[in-house]
């Protein structure tokens, strides 16, 4: 049977039986996983394998928001801190090429971590572009506020990914980074006209418009839609990111739980889908919710399918690599970016 077009979350780091028989019966495309999700290795092995038994599919995707930093799902002492994407963007200010090569280290270790767990698409890299007011939701996890730098390390990172048979996925299409509101809370507004937005916002994404997978915004792009955000805006998803983006990759929109959205989780669903999302995207875990929306899911079917089926033909079987070497690189690299400070340090 054919999956449905919507991505998942769970509420623990062990399936319920409640949410096996959910799995079974509603076949989402995939499963993100939490920090609520990662404890132990052995058990993250045992719920990846568990969802896709459950969804009888061995090659379901499981995604996971890996970038390091403050957005980091699995976590010391079982895994390694990663740098913030800023740290990169310091470094490759003064240092090109070594800022390229820690960005790419890093993504090639993070994908080591992922593929021993079974993890196969992770939610990297950002490509929003910092601006001065930008809310603290994305603050250090843009590289830079320099829009070639950010397309620039958001490649090397991409391709650290795929190397490591990884899936990258570039968000926050077509742009989070003028919002001053957290879509998590609130619908933010970006005011700036199209000029300005298609020569700066806009332009990492059309560098990287090749890449497999993307995610959209919760964001109201007025100069576009005065009205509705990207994730639910026709407007935005066909002339802004198919159209003047260029992206036809899988189409993903951010959680449909964030405050941004308003309406019952069916409704916000069913606008995603009809103003262009491929695949629905709902984490929480809380089960009305998830059956909400898996009942506006679709099958995948058509277009959507062909995306799916493209994103994951490029998942490829990793070459050789030296984890303990690429870390001290990629350490001998952040220090000159005085990364990890002692803040950070403290903070384990």
């Amino acid at each position: 049977m054919a999956a449905k077009a919507f991505i998942t979350g769970l509420t623990g780091p062990r399936l319920t039986r409640d949410e096996r028989l959910f799995l079974g019966d509603e076949r989402p495309w995939g499963l993100i996983l939490f920090s609520r999700n990662c404890r132990e290795p052995h058990e993250i092995e045992d719920l990846v394998a568990g969802f896709r038994d459950a969804v009888a599919a061995a090659g379901a995707p499981v995604l996971i928001d890996q970038e390091g930093g403050r957005v980091q799902r699995l976590n010391p002492p079982h895994w390694q801190a990663y740098p913030p994407a800023r740290v990169f963007g310091r470094l490759a200010s003064h240092e090109t090429e070594e800022g390229v090569r820690a960005a790419y280290l890093s993504a090639r270790l993070i994908a080591a971590d992922l593929r021993r767990l079974g993890i196969t698409v992770d939610c990297l890299p950002v490509l929003d572009v910092a601006h001065a007011a930008m809310t603290d939701a994305i603050g250090d996890r843009a590289y830079s506020d320099d829009p070639g730098l950010v397309a620039h390390l958001g490649k090397a990172a991409a391709d650290g990914l795929l190397a490591g048979g990884v899936l990258p996925v570039m968000k926050h299409l077509p742009g989070h980074g003028r919002a001053t509101a957290d879509s998590h809370r609130s619908l933010p507004m970006i005011e700036a006209p199209a000029d300005e937005l298609e020569s700066s916002d806009f332009r990492p994404f059309a560098e990287l418009s090749g890449l497999p997978i993307g995610m959209t915004a919760h964001v109201v792009l007025r100069a576009y839609d005065p009205a509705q955000p990207a994730t639910t805006s026709e407007i935005i998803v066909g002339r802004v990111i198919r159209g003047l983006i260029g992206f036809d990759g899988l189409l993903l929109s951010d959680d449909i739980g964030m405050q941004a959205l308003s309406g019952d989780f069916t409704r916000r669903a069913s606008a995603a889908y009809d103003a262009g999302m491929d695949i629905v995207l709902h984490c929480s875990g809380v089960m009305a919710e998830m059956r909400a929306v898996a009942a506006a899911a679709p099958d995948l079917s058509g277009r959507s399918e062909a995306r799916a089926s493209a994103a994951l033909a490029r998942l490829e079987t990793p070459g050789a690599f030296d984890p303990e070497a690429g870390r001290e690189e990629l350490m001998r690299l952040c220090r000159r970016a005085d990364w990890p400070a002692e803040a950070e340090l403290e903070q384990g």
